[in-house]
């Protein structure tokens, strides 16, 4: 089995439903969105650059989704904590993904790129 399926599979619910769907949501997105294991982590490529990664926050055991030139993007659900490039999306996996706020996220973090 490859590390990042392992990833996924590894995690308990309601975190591991809620990173498959932002998985396959995220390869669906865009078609020039491709997964990667980098840095111990599953990262997706827009056009062969790093573009975001969903991880477990360590502090509150919450899935999220890290854009990796958040700084550059200004939205007030985006969360930069100490970091100096990305910022977060954290959600509470206890409620409903929020479908239409991370599809406009993941639009504005390509219109970075373009």
């Amino acid at each position: 089995m490859r590390p990042i399926d392992e990833y996924f599979l590894q995690k308990d619910e309601p975190i591991k439903s809620y990173l498959h769907f932002l998985r396959a949501h995220i390869l669906q997105f865009n078609s020039d969105i491709t997964e990667a294991w980098k840095y111990g982590m599953p990262f997706y490529c827009y056009k062969g650059k790093m573009f975001c990664y969903l991880w477990v926050h360590k502090k509150h055991l919450q899935p999220y989704l890290g854009i990796v030139e958040g700084k550059r993007l200004e939205h007030p659900d985006l969360i930069i904590e100490k970091r100096a490039r990305m910022k977060i999306l954290l959600f509470d996996a206890a409620k409903d993904i929020p479908v239409k706020l991370v599809d406009d996220i993941l639009q504005k973090a390509i219109a970075l790129y373009n």
